[in-house]
């Protein structure tokens, strides 16, 4: 029943123009499709295209070299791309846009017949050959829908989310709607554009004459209070319905409309930029300090996703808090090496010190030892001692009576003169160089010589050289001894002294 009402509908809607108003003609020079009868344009192409329902329809793409938008135009009911041409052809240059026109099922040189559901895969064919041939963007096109076709227009741009912009120029309602005044919609009416014109997201331009006959004005009125996006509508004052395009404000209004929604676009993209790179930089920053926990992510997903293990974040920065570890263990050590061979250093300067100090006091031990040892020796040699007199005494009465009497006077002398420096060394200790010079055995032999009495005969002379001969024949040895002892110990300590230096 929708099927036979549809097409009821569309004998009513749809008045294709018959004959079609050109003709198709293969170039076999350049292998191009050409229309005629117009000229050849190096900037025009014409294409034909199948749809999805099985026909094939016919389209006219104008290119322009400065051109950031494409306009999808769908022509209104009794008109074709051979009436359309000329329009299209000057809109592309006025408006600085590449534009592109079709012929729906059963209009011009497009196959099939036309319906609703046909204008439908028409246009989605046209759509389709604007993405995959011409590079088109939905954000550069911009739907144009005039009359009848405000209704494949608003179809397709309520399936678009991003597209730039939407042009209806003397749109319907719905196809009821223009033969009756009703105020809700059935379900045998074509083009129910009342019910899609809420989908569409992007700015409407509503363009529409106030005298129009066939579709009234508040058709478009009506369309433009329920966009979302309003733009400032163009109502012509005495404008048709075929007419409107001969009117010098329709198109200064349509170029400014063209270049507002493409500075908005590129507005709009910079401000998604921005919001881009300000997210980036408000996402959860680690705090440094330890103390103070790392704020939340706001973003929901972040929350919902449970995390799989360490980011790569905590990672970095674990590796770098070992590395300060390391850094830190490596100076330490180098620190405490730096102080044990300073210690092991200034130990080996002070025991080379020690080592210099006590070679010095071990060579003063070793003198004073060396003196002491000598110094009781060389003391009995210096006096004759009591005992010594009295054994040579006696001697001297077998040959001169007289002399007992004197000697034994003279022994005691010599005893006592000599008894204080043969008990001064054992008394003081240690003798030094000095003293020990200064008790010498010349000197000590000298006293016995001096008290020594003449005596008037040989004998008595030589008794008496008797006891004074061994001091000073003992004399020079000892002194010689002495010395030679003194310069051997002297040669050991420099030696032992140098290398205990080292």
């Amino acid at each position: 029943m929708g099927g036979v009402t549809s097409s009821v509908a569309a004998k009513f809607a749809f008045f294709p123009p018959s004959p079609s108003s050109y003709k198709l003609v293969y170039d076999e020079l350049t292998g191009l499709l050409l229309m005629n009868p117009f000229p050849h344009r190096e900037n025009v192409e014409i294409l034909k295209l199948p749809t999805r329902r099985g026909t094939e329809i016919v389209t006219m793409y104008v290119r322009h070299p400065m051109a950031t938008s494409t306009l999808l135009y769908s022509h209104g009911n009794a008109a074709d791309l051979g009436q359309m041409y000329e329009l299209f052809i000057e809109l592309s240059i006025h408006l600085k846009v590449n534009l592109m026109g079709y012929d729906y099922s059963g209009y011009g040189q497009s196959t099939g017949k036309p319906s609703e559901h046909h204008t439908y895969a028409d246009i989605e064919a046209a759509y389709k050959c604007l993405e995959e041939t011409y590079g088109a963007k939905q954000e550069d096109v911009i739907l144009y829908g005039q009359s009848v076709g405000s209704g494949p227009t608003l179809d397709l741009a309520a399936r678009l989310p991003h597209l730039r912009a939407v042009v209806l120029h003397s749109p319907i309602l719905s196809g009821l709607r223009v033969m009756y005044p009703v105020k809700k919609t059935y379900w045998f009416d074509i083009f129910k554009n009342i019910d899609k014109i809420p989908l569409v997201n992007c700015p409407v331009l509503v363009i529409h004459g106030t005298c129009d006959e066939v579709v009234d004005c508040s058709h478009g009125k009506q369309l433009w209070e329920l966009s979302k996006e309003k733009y400032e509508p163009l109502w012509l004052e005495g404008g048709n319905h075929c007419d409107l395009e001969h009117y010098p404000e329709y198109i200064k209004h349509l170029k400014k409309f063209i270049t507002t929604v493409e500075r908005s676009l590129s507005s709009r993209a910079s401000t998604a930029q921005s919001e881009k790179q300000s997210s980036d930089l408000e996402m959860p920053r680690q705090s440094v300090d330890r103390r103070e926990k790392p704020r939340q992510s706001v973003d929901r997903r972040e929350k919902e996703k449970p995390p799989k293990g360490p980011s790569k974040k905590s990672k970095l920065r674990i590796t770098f808090e070992q590395h300060l570890d390391r850094t830190r263990r490596s100076v330490d050590f180098h620190e405490k090496a730096r102080k044990s061979v300073d210690h092991h250093q200034h130990h080996q300067n002070h025991h080379q010190i020690e080592r210099g100090r006590k070679s010095v006091d071990r060579l003063d031990r070793v003198r004073s030892d060396v003196f002491a040892a000598d110094a009781p020796s060389a003391s009995p040699k210096k006096s004759p001692s009591p005992t010594a007199t009295p054994t040579k005494a006696p001697t001297a009465p077998t040959k001169a009576p007289a002399a007992p009497t004197k000697a034994p006077a003279a022994a005691p002398k010599s005893s006592s003169a000599s008894s204080p420096k043969a008990s001064s060394p054992a008394a003081e200790g240690p003798v030094s160089e000095d003293d020990y010079s200064a008790s010498s055995p010349s000197d000590s032999a000298e006293a016995p010589t001096v008290s020594s009495p003449p005596a008037p005969t040989p004998d008595s002379t030589s008794a008496a050289d008797g006891p004074s001969d061994g001091p000073t024949a003992e004399s020079p040895k000892s002194g010689a001894v002495t010395t030679a002892k003194l310069s051997v110990v002297g040669t050991i300590a420099a030696v032992g002294f140098f290398l205990f230096s080292f």
